[in-house]
């Protein structure tokens, strides 16, 4: 197992991170009883980790201008990411979700939230070479925000950014498929990297298998494909060859977040082995294998809790 350390460089030559997406209030239950709350999202809970581990952090969206809207832009703030390019709206309502753990600790999600809608206050940070912009879920696909999202993925690209695409796609969803699919290989064709679980594409294609995902579905659009298994692992396509590697053992209390930390992790180890954009078409198995080990990293501290982060002594001993 590798140690991810970072050291920090003059901040105005760091290189940052900029998540962007929806957010929610997580509620969780256990035995049918509330056991816990707490601000979430896919990219939301990605960047909020990186934002505890010191590294620069922006966060790019909006929300309700109400009680659990202005405790999601408080919660960001604290964790040290930046908001500057996140707003709340009085022309909506924040999103809820009610999150009921089963026996596994798999959650099975009851949403109440509205439509996203394009932001008239739609900002987002100037990109520097080899930021590295995640993003991803219903939010990157939704045909009413997408012109905005496709915004922002292209100008990160024209200026040599690193994409992250999380797919993260649900089975409430599945009834759009067909009419999201052109923008889904839209969102390939823009990223450096497409990530999903082995669930998301049994729902899109009806496999799991992470080679015939990648040589099918991924590799027309994409070079680079990881793909996420639960306990079953995780397997890198590349155009060279394809690496599986296990997940770390752990005491599961929840697998709430345990994807959107993998995230923070590979793209945390990215920041700390100094990865540029450049260097991913020929990277050598050796550094996979550490980037690989930060997300496993990060997704272990995540499901030994209940919450959606890294929990601040994880985060402080990274910068030791």
């Amino acid at each position: 197992m590798y140690l991810c350390t970072i050291t920090h460089q003059n901040e105005k030559d760091m290189r940052k991170v900029i998540g962007m997406g929806e957010t929610i209030l997580d509620i969780l239950f256990r035995k049918q009883q509330p056991v816990a709350a707490t601000p979430g999202g896919s990219s939301f809970n990605s960047t909020v980790s990186i934002g505890r581990t010191g590294l620069p952090a922006f966060f790019v969206g909006d929300t309700g201008n109400d009680t659990p809207g202005r405790q999601i832009v408080s919660f960001l703030q604290e964790n040290g990411v930046d908001t500057t390019h996140f707003h709340t709206r009085e022309d909506t309502k924040s999103a809820v979700s009610l999150a009921y753990l089963d026996d596994n600790n798999d959650a099975d999600y009851v949403f109440y939230k509205e439509k996203p809608q394009p932001n008239p206050h739609f900002t987002f940070p100037a990109f520097e070479p080899d930021d590295v912009v995640l993003f991803g879920s219903y939010y990157a696909i939704c045909p009413d925000v997408h012109p905005q999202v496709s915004k922002l993925l292209s100008a990160a690209r024209q200026h040599g950014a690193i994409l992250y695409y999380d797919l993260n796609f649900r089975r409430s969803h599945l009834h759009e498929l067909d009419e999201l699919i052109p923008t889904i290989h839209a969102n390939y064709r823009l990223s450096t990297l497409v990530r999903g679980s082995a669930d998301d594409f049994d729902i899109m294609y009806g496999t799991r298998k992470a080679e015939e995902i990648y040589e099918r579905h991924i590799a027309p659009y994409c070079p680079l494909f990881l793909c996420t298994d639960g306990g079953k692992g995780i397997t890198l396509c590349t155009p060279q060859g394809n690496l599986h590697f296990d997940v770390l053992p752990v005491k599961t209390v929840s697998n709430v977040g345990a994807g959107d930390n993998f995230n923070a992790g590979f793209i945390y180890g990215l920041l700390t082995y100094d990865v540029h954009r450049a260097d991913l078409a020929a990277l050598p198995t050796a550094t996979w294998e550490k980037l690989i080990d930060c997300g496993r990293r990060f997704a272990a501290n995540v499901c030994a809790s209940l919450c959606n982060n890294i929990d601040r002594e994880f985060a402080r001993n990274l910068q030791k």
